[in-house]
């Protein structure tokens, strides 16, 4: 993937300060150089609704993907919405 494509992609991650794989989720994004949007369901209740609402789930993290939602941190299913080679 190119730089550019990374750059095109919009990445938000669903999240609360205290999850071990929300952690661990955002921290790969980082090492990857993707750009994403951070939402704290524990400190925002609408952001958790959304949440909820688009992902049918309540246990976090949540990521969406250019309108894709992948459920706790499926390193697999991430490197395919963004197209990253391993």
């Amino acid at each position: 993937m190119t730089e550019q494509n990374k750059e095109q992609s919009q990445v938000r991650v669903f999240s609360t300060k205290a999850c071990p794989y929300c952690i661990s989720l955002k921290a790969y994004l980082d090492d990857q150089g993707i750009n994403y949007e951070k939402i704290d369901v524990g400190e925002n209740q609408a952001a958790a609704e959304e949440m909820i609402k688009k992902s049918g789930q309540q246990g976090v993290p949540v990521t969406e993907i250019d309108g894709e939602i992948i459920i706790g941190f499926d390193k697999e299913k991430i490197n395919k919405a963004l197209e990253i080679k391993e």
